[in-house]
This record gives C-alpha cells, structure tokens and sequence, in this order.
C-alpha cells in the first residue's frame, strides 16, 4: 500500500505538467487564431477600388445630349470623394477610343478588388443585346451596331478579374435617335426602346440601369435625376449598395412623376457591401476622463483616414462644437471647393471644345462669339474655383496651426505642472525656474491671388527665368503668349498660351533658376545671367559670328582731281609758248582757243580763233 501510494505520489507533478502544457497550447492556438484573424483584416482595409468614367455628349450624326458630360464630372468626384484608388474619366469617345479606354481599363482591374464602370449617353437594345453608342457612330442599318458600337457583354468581360465587387452604371436609357433611319437587313430583328433585360453570370455583379428594361430615361436639366441621386446616396459610409440603389430608385419615381424607374439586375451575398466604411465612433466614457477631447480627437484621426465629405458631416453632427469640429469643418469645404473645381474645370473644357466645333464647322461669328464667351466666363469660373480652393487649404492650414497651437500649450501645462511638482518635492533652499513657454507669433495668412493679378505676377515671373524680354503690363497680348510658348519649349511642358492662369503661374514659380536662354547682341556674349561685351587683342576685331578676326590694312587710294576744278593756264600752255616771239608777231595762247597761235604784235586772236583783234 505504501509502495502504491508512493507511486501515485510520484506520478501527480507529470499530470500536472500535462494539464498545464495543454492550456499552453490552447493560449498558444487562440493566438495564432487572432493573429490569422488580423492579418486576414488587413486587404479588407487596403483593398484596391477603380473605376471608368464615360460621358458621350458631342454626337457627330445624331442630335448631342448636354448633360453626359455633366453627369461623368459628378460621378468622377463622387468616386474620388470615396476614395477610389484608380479613376479613368473620359468624354466624348469615337468607336476606337472607347476600346482603347476599356482595354487600358482592363489592366488596371486585373488585380483589383471593386471594379465599377459608368456610362453616360446613348445606348440602345437591337435583337436582345445591348450597345453603348460611341459619338461617331452612324447606324445606318442595324448590323452596323456590331463594328460602330461597344456591347454591354464587353464591359462585363473587362471586370470580370475583380474580386469583391463588380460594378456597371448604365444612365444610357433615352430614346433611340437612329431608330427613324435606320434600315433592318431582317424583318425579324426587333430595334426596342430602351435597353434589354440583362442577367450577370459572374456572382458579386451588379448592372444598375436608369430605366428598366423597355423604357426610356429623362435627360434631366443640367445633371440626370438618375445621376443626381447616384450622388446623393453612393458615397455615404457605411450604406449598403442594395439599400442605396433603393433610395436612388425612390428619389427619381418621384422627381419624374413615376414615368421613370431605376432597375438593378443582379445579386450580391448576405454582408454590406458598401462604397464608404461604416466609421466606429467611440461612445463617449460614462465617467469624466482627464483629457475631454480624447474621444473626438481619435474620431477625428479616424475620419481622416476616409477624408470624404460625408465622413466629414458625420463627425460634425457626432460633436457639434470644439476644435476637432472646426478642423472638420475646414477638411470638408476642402472637398467641396475640389468639387467645385472639377466641374468648372469640366465645364471650362467642355466650352472650349464646343467654340473649337463651331470654328471647325464654319459657324456663323455671332455662334462663334458666343461659344468664346462661354469659354471665357468658364475659364473665369475655373480660376475662381481655384482661388476657393487655395483659400479652403488656408483655412484647414489655420485649423490644422490651430490644433498644433493647443497641443503644444496642453504640454506645456503638463511640463509646468511636473516642474511644480518636482520644485514642491526638492528640500528647503532649492531654488527651481519654470521657463515661461514660448509666445511665437503665428505666421499670417496667405493672400489669395485676385484674378486680374495674374498677368503680370506671371510675367514678372517669365522675365525672372529669362523668357519674357518685354515690359510687365496687366494685359495678355501677343507678346505675353509668345514667352510664354518660350517657357514651355524650354521646360518640355504643354501649358495654356492663350490665358494666364494660376496652373501657368505655379508652374513657372516651380523654377528656381533660368528656363530660357540667354540671348545677346552681336558684339557680346552669355557668360551666366549676364551679357560681357568681347575684348579682341590687338591687331583683331569682332566678327559677323561674335569670333575675333584679323584686321586687313588696305592701301590708301591716288587722289582724283575735281571734275570743278580747271587746271592752270601755265600748266595747259605747251612748251611752244615759253620760246620767245619773232619779228613782228608774237605768240599768244589763251583758254578761249584752247591753245596758242602767231599774232601780230599788239592785237589778239579773237574768242572763236579764227581772226585777230587789234587795237
């Protein structure tokens, strides 16, 4: 018995060594299980979202749409608001450029995991298939959809490598224009309205029509009721797309009196999917922690990371007041004036491409002056929305000084109060010294640029780097425009001669030294930013080519007498009339004459020579 109670005895620690192993082990397993979890977070997180961006107004053989254009700018916004990783937007698209877009397209989405196309224009449905309608399309019979125009079945081909989400917008429901003219090469093959009922083989696939299947979509004023309420419910965090698809089709039954209804075909799986995270905010602490502003400061570093305007609105209306309030304030009209800079920017181009058409045509001047007015009052407002721009980043660079300001001060509060604690633990006789903290003035605002101003900053600016030679005047002549096509020919870039804008002006102030060489007179030459006038040793001077060249001694030329000038009477008398005079005649030479002949003493011969004079 004793020797079995020993025994048992000795066996206890090994049990124990067992148990206590096993529950490491599990420890062990649930970590690695956490890690895993973690790690397999982490592409959610960083997941890659693209999108194409089509907009078809400017048909060539059909009447044009005005609002494409539009409605792709506000997409492109929206998407880049989201956050999107990749944005491909284009307009206006003849047949071969829309392939292009599509194949370049289908690069970037091979390893993408939210791929999502929109398409703004015509579209129709001939035999069952869906086409989207390029701007140079004629369709003058309906087989010619298959080399004129882009089925919808490509579309879905090009998306087909993403990963979580398959995406196709289609605000391409109006009326078919070619259907009065065009002719059927076969009775049989129906040309419908609308667009045709369409169903996605590949699963996480979504097709989004602004009408069902059958019927056709309003235009709208200056965006599509589709479009303007794609906009509205897309982009808020944390929505699913299935509910914002929902609330996109009530917001146009009831802009369009229920004679419009968006349709979507397709299914996705039980979990949100969603274009913006859903943001965790923090419930705020039941009891009163040290620092107040913990919570929103975390909040706020959160939505920083999104960086949406909806995120933005959210923290907002989460904490209505506080310094975190206002920087959010300051990072959402941010957005907005980006916003507003992208459509005036669209808008701008969309105008001079329209005064370029009418030019190319041959339209009537008045069309023509209007279309450059257009141009000028969009250009006008770009640069205006640039100015609003700049002017939001000065204020979320005051906000974000602000916020610095406040940390430093709350630090040095907490220095103070430590060297206060230190200074009331030291022994009697310590002398400790609080340094005061730093009063620094904080710097001024920047001054925004007024647009009159822009010319002559920006000639100042061409004359530094030795491209504009002409004076600095407030108005964009000839002059300006040609340095300015100097700078671009001698920096390799392609910027605007025919207005100054703030793009030229940022560009040109990038250059700390000079673009344009430079050039001087004959007689001179470069020698840095300077013009030195050329020193020829002796016995040399300066050249036609600015080279030293030796100086050729002429010989001086005879004199030549004066025609004016008549000879001397001495010097024209032969030698006959230095001998002496004979008998009774005498020689007598004059200039009259014209030579000497014998005479009698005391007369002359007379001025014609041919008698004497006697007296």
């Amino acid at each position: 018995m004793s020797g079995l109670r020993s025994r048992n005895t000795g066996n206890l620690p090994r049990i124990w060594f067992r148990i206590l192993g096993g529950i490491a082990m599990r420890i062990r397993i649930a970590i690695l299980g956490i890690a895993a979890l973690a790690l397999g977070c982490g592409p959610a997180l960083a997941e890659k979202r693209v999108a194409l961006v089509i907009g078809n107004s400017a048909y060539q053989n059909v009447t044009a749409l005005p609002n494409p254009v539009n409605d792709a700018a506000a997409i492109t916004a929206t998407l880049k608001g989201a956050g999107f990783d990749v944005i491909d937007s284009r307009r206006d698209l003849k047949a071969n450029e829309m392939r292009r877009a599509l194949r370049d397209f289908s690069d970037t989405a091979r390893d993408a995991d939210v791929a999502v196309v929109y398409y703004a224009g015509h579209g129709i449905e001939i035999d069952g298939t869906n086409y989207l309608i390029p701007v140079d399309a004629s369709l003058e019979r309906d087989i010619d959809a298959f080399d004129e125009a882009i089925p919808l079945d490509r579309i879905l081909t090009v998306m087909e490598p993403a990963k979580q989400l398959r995406l196709a917008i289609l605000d391409a429901c109006r009326d078919n224009p070619f259907n009065k003219t065009m002719k059927r090469t076969i009775g049989t093959r129906a040309v419908t309205r609308g667009l045709a009922k369409v169903e996605p083989t590949s699963p996480n696939t979504l097709i989004a029509f602004a009408a069902k299947a059958g019927s056709t979509a309003s235009d709208g004023d200056k965006n599509s009721p589709f479009t303007a309420a794609l906009v509205k419910y897309l982009p808020k965090p944390g929505l699913d797309l299935r509910k914002a698809f929902g609330f996109v089709r009530d917001d146009v039954l009831k802009v369009t009196n229920n004679r419009q209804e968006p349709f979507v075909y397709g299914s996705l799986g039980g979990n949100d999917v969603t274009l913006v995270p859903a943001i965790a905010v923090t419930p705020p602490p039941a009891t009163a922690a040290p620092d107040q502003n913990a919570a929103a400061r975390r909040d706020y570093e959160l939505a920083e990371r999104v960086g949406t305007k909806a995120v933005w609105d959210y923290f907002i209306t989460t904490y209505p007041t506080g310094l975190y309030t206002e920087l959010a304030k300051a990072q959402r009209d941010k957005l907005s004036a980006e916003a507003a800079r992208l459509a005036a920017t669209e808008k701008a181009k969309a105008a001079q491409d329209e005064q370029t058409r009418l030019a190319i045509e041959g339209a009537k001047k008045a069309a023509q002056d209007k279309a450059a007015a257009e141009a000028l009052k969009a250009e006008q407002a770009r640069v205006a929305a640039e100015l609003a721009k700049k002017a939001e980043e000065a204020k979320v660079a005051e906000a974000e000084r602000a916020k610095a300001a406040a940390q430093a001060k709350a630090a040095d509060e907490a220095k103070a109060k430590e060297e206060a604690k230190a200074k009331a633990e030291k022994p009697v006789g310590a002398v400790a010294a609080l340094t005061p903290p730093d009063q620094t003035a904080q710097p001024p605002k920047p001054d925004t640029v007024a647009v009159a101003e822009i010319p002559k900053l920006l000639l100042g600016e061409l004359r530094r780097v030795g491209c504009n030679t002409g004076a600095v005047g407030d108005t964009w002549n000839p002059a300006a425009q040609k340095a300015m096509e100097l700078f671009n020919k001698n920096a390799g870039m392609k910027l605007d001669v025919k207005v100054a804008s703030l793009d030229s002006l940022d560009a040109v102030k990038s250059k700390q030294s000079r673009v344009c060489p430079l050039i001087c007179e004959r007689g001179y030459k470069a020698e840095g930013d300077r013009c030195n006038k050329i020193v020829c040793k002796a016995g040399y001077q300066v050249g036609d080519d600015n080279s030293c060249e030796k100086i050729e001694v002429k010989k001086p030329a005879p004199p030549v007498a004066k025609r004016d000038e008549a000879p001397k009477r001495e010097e024209r008398a032969p030698k006959e009339a230095a001998k002496p005079a004979t008998g009774g005649m005498q020689t007598i030479c004059s200039f009259e004459i014209q030579g000497c002949r014998q005479v009698n003493k005391g007369c002359r011969a007379n001025s014609a020579g041919t008698g004497e004079i006697c007296n």
